[in-house]
């Protein structure tokens, strides 16, 4: 029990260290990049679009036509976004967030008895990430991960059962994030010339598609200069919603330059992911992205990614997509195996050139 809480990055920064172990030490050429987030929050320079979606679905023709041409520039131009009037009640969001950090406010002993155990395959509950063997390179976040929706394939025994509210406030939070999802994706299918069901069809429809919530927090870090939250990656959802507590992190590597992400109040941020990117054969952006952290405030964030399912549908260019002057960008493959193919490839990276990172 020592070791797995000693290894949690909470204990380690309530501990009064005032260096970090270097296995949180992000390599050379990684730091030149990483500065002060408040500084970096007051620049100037281009800007994560904020993106106003009460309209991609109003029975104005007109209107909805330009809501969606707003929502495509975004999705094609950034792939990240901030949605703003997206419909769900700043009364619920603010229930899920009060419910998430009253759980990590408990002591890390009441959140051990949740621990994942990634070794036998339980990946679902309390965790840390534990060194992968190419790169042996931590981030500094404890996170809770769980299945979120759909509610017959979720698992209710590994859900915080502290606060009271953490159970139904998530539960109405995934069932309104769904249908915003739906939503999303029909606008998203007819800015691409698509019958408007036909994204979310190849993603798995409303039966298999799946919300897997991840709530990553991330503790004051004693040299934050020198560590990440979350490391530079794309995601591999088709789509990604995330609220936070307003504690800026965020950054986005836009035109070769990290750009951090302003906080807008009451906005869900959403990401386009590589599935959607493959299904679009690249016209949809999956934005390389990362976390930084910061040694006065904690930051936490909940992230939900919408994910097709593991092995029942292969993933390629959609045929109306692809041309001779617009070939197939991306290979046929599963959901799995491109998971697979991304970690090979970063193994590959780092083997190559142990230090870099992507």
């Amino acid at each position: 029990m020592v070791s797995i809480t000693s290894s949690r990055v909470e204990s380690l920064a309530s501990s009064g260290i005032q260096s970090i172990p270097k296995e949180y030490v992000r390599p050379e050429e990684e730091l030149t990049s990483i500065g002060d987030v408040f500084e970096e929050e007051k620049k100037e320079g281009p800007q994560v679009p904020t993106i106003d979606i009460k309209d991609i679905a109003s029975d104005d023709k007109e209107v909805r036509a330009k809501a969606i041409e707003e929502l495509k520039k975004a999705a094609t131009e950034w792939g990240v976004m901030h949605l703003v009037n997206h419909g769900i009640p700043d009364e619920l969001t603010t229930r899920v967030k009060n419910a998430g950090a009253t759980f990590f406010e408990l002591p890390i002993e009441e959140k051990e008895k949740y621990a994942n155990d990634q070794a036998s395959g339980k990946i679902q509950g309390y965790g840390s990430k534990l060194a992968n063997n190419a790169s042996g390179q931590l981030e500094w976040e404890d996170y809770f991960f769980h299945l979120a929706y759909p509610e017959d394939k979720r698992d209710l025994s590994v859900w915080p059962q502290t606060p009271s509210d953490y159970i139904p406030s998530t539960s109405e939070y995934a069932k309104e994030l769904r249908s915003l999802a739906t939503k999303i994706m029909s606008a998203l299918s007819l800015a691409l010339g698509l019958e408007e069901d036909r994204l979310e069809k190849e993603v798995g429809g409303i039966e298999e598609l799946l919300l897997q919530m991840k709530i990553n927090y991330y503790p004051k870090c004693p040299q934050p200069e020198l560590a990440l939250g979350v490391e530079a990656h794309t995601d591999v959802s088709a789509l990604t919603f995330i609220l936070h507590n307003m504690v800026p992190g965020l950054q986005l590597f836009y035109e070769g330059k990290w750009v951090t992400a302003k906080c807008v109040p009451n906005s869900i941020i959403m990401h386009i992911g590589d599935t959607l990117t493959i299904l679009s054969n690249g016209k949809y952006k999956s934005i390389l992205h990362r976390g930084l952290v910061n040694k006065e405030k904690v930051r936490i964030s909940w992230a939900v990614f919408c994910e097709p399912p593991k092995h029942s549908i292969i993933l390629k260019p959609l045929p109306e997509l692809v041309s001779e002057s617009e070939p197939a960008e991306f290979p046929p493959r599963t959901f799995a195996q491109h998971i697979e193919y991304k970690l090979f490839r970063k193994t590959q990276e780092l083997q190559a050139a142990p230090a870099s990172k992507e």
